[in-house]
């Protein structure tokens, strides 16, 4: 499911470029339950993947800008 929520990365612009702020959280609740998953198990885990996720595309990003 999480290498499905690549669409759904929000994003927020400033005047030194941009950052990962996370996923959108409403689509991402609805593939999981598309894809037969527990909506309890998605609420506990997404949100610890999706800090992961932005730390890291967010150092990513400072590395290939820096």
């Amino acid at each position: 499911m999480v290498q499905r929520l690549g669409g759904q990365v929000r994003v927020a612009a400033g005047a030194n470029g941009g950052a990962v702020i996370g996923w959108n959280m409403g689509p991402a609740l609805q593939l999981g339950a598309a894809l037969g998953l527990s909506p309890r198990i998605i609420a506990e885990l997404l949100p610890h993947i999706e800090a992961v996720m932005v730390r890291k595309t967010n150092e990513e990003i400072e590395h290939d800008h820096g």
